[in-house]
């Protein structure tokens, strides 16, 4: 899945997270970075209806800082950092340390170019979507995974 991808339609960008998200065996990392109304979080519910999760029940969790998703196969920990001081410890504003303990949790992260020097597991990859609802939106997915 590593990539570009132009996806033309709101609906594009929730099938691009649908196909990644058929992917997953758990443990993966999904840090995702993108403007206002880029598509961030729809592209989110893309990857939990890969992973038969009610997509209606998947939020922004711009105030929440964090949603959890239990899926048929590990959970999903839905984090966005929009809110936060990217000069504080954002990682541990939000937990990530725990989270990251369990293994077999996927964690995606909205705006997480605000992560400063932290150590991320393996199997991560860095989304970046440009545009928005009103235009093609521009994926570029890069990462790695053994």
């Amino acid at each position: 899945m590593v990539g570009e991808y132009v996806c033309e339609k709101p609906e594009h960008t929730f099938e691009l997270g649908e196909k990644f998200g058929a992917t997953f065996t758990g443990g993966e990392m999904i840090l995702l970075s993108g403007g206002l109304g880029a598509g961030k979080t729809l592209f989110t519910k893309g990857v939990l209806s890969a992973l038969w999760f009610d997509v209606d029940e998947v939020t922004s969790p711009s105030f929440t800082l964090v949603n959890l998703y239990k899926t048929e196969n590990f959970d999903v920990f839905h984090v966005d950092l929009w809110r936060l001081d990217a000069n504080s410890d954002v990682a541990c504003a939000v937990g990530l340390p725990e989270i990251l303990e369990d293994e077999t949790a996927v964690v995606i992260i909205e705006w997480s170019e605000k992560l400063k020097n932290f150590s991320f597991p393996e199997k991560t990859f860095h989304i970046e979507i440009k545009g928005d609802g009103d235009e093609a939106r521009k994926v570029k997915v890069k990462g790695k995974s053994k």
